[in-house]
């Protein structure tokens, strides 16, 4: 089975977020058929592309349609089978150790010192270590070929 192809009948030409965002799922799309994918995932895959395709909403709309199938997707793929974009763990884990280890970080040097003032002390401490966290899981996917050649970004 096949992943389908984009065939919208909105105009994207004219908005660069717009064609940057619809060009950036269609490179997804591409990667993903160089992929062994399960058949059931490729017919949810189908399923969200058929919906972009019958999309009848103004450009601003659209983009914000695309990026939404485009997070579910990748979201799916890394949860169901682990193939996913590169930089993806990074970013994850990125705010991840902001949250999970930096701010506890900070409150301990906070409550050592008796000064909360320095609670964002262990912000940078955290978002560093998520930083290599995740560039190891990034490197771990890339060396299983679990990882699409492509960075995905924020258009909307």
């Amino acid at each position: 089975m096949e992943i389908k192809h984009l065939s919208t009948q909105i105009e994207i030409g004219n908005t660069p977020k717009l064609e940057a965002t619809y060009n950036q799922f269609d490179t997804l799309l591409i990667e993903l058929r160089k992929k062994e994918i399960p058949s059931q995932l490729i017919d949810c895959i189908n399923a969200h592309v058929v919906e972009i395709n019958s999309f009848a909403g103004s450009g601003t709309d659209f983009g914000k349609f695309i990026k939404m199938k485009q997070s579910t997707i990748v979201n799916l793929l890394a949860k169901e089978v682990k193939i996913v974009p590169k930089n993806y763990y990074q970013t994850i884990w990125m705010s991840m150790g902001m949250a999970a280890i930096g701010l506890p970080i900070g409150v301990a040097i906070g409550a050592a010192t008796k000064n909360m003032g320095l609670l964002g002390v262990g912000l940078p401490i955290g978002l560093g270590l998520g930083v290599v966290v995740g560039r190891k899981m990034d490197e771990k996917a890339a060396k299983e070929n679990r990882q699409l050649n492509i960075v995905l970004t924020k258009n909307f």
